[in-house]
């Protein structure tokens, strides 16, 4: 399992994406502020923990999703740019 956060452009989408995590059965996904290493529109990540970066559960409005490597951060996915 890796450790994954992902940041968005809205509270709303952060609010959607960690609902949708939940549903799909990682219990331990949980909204945060973001971390300063990582920049954000809103200023509200989910971290959560799972064998793959679970795209499929992000709402339209992420920003990036990373992935945890040591102290720092892996950018695994961009999110659309407008």
């Amino acid at each position: 399992m890796e450790q994954y956060v992902a940041t968005f452009h809205t509270h709303l989408a952060a609010l959607r994406s960690c609902s949708a995590l939940k549903k799909a059965g990682l219990d331990g996904a949980r909204l945060a502020p973001v971390p300063r290493r990582l920049s954000s529109s809103c200023g509200t990540c989910a971290f959560y923990e799972a064998g793959d970066p679970m795209l499929s559960c992000m709402d339209g409005d992420m920003e990036a999703v990373y992935r945890r490597d040591g102290d720092g951060f892996v950018l695994v996915r961009k999110g659309e740019e407008e």
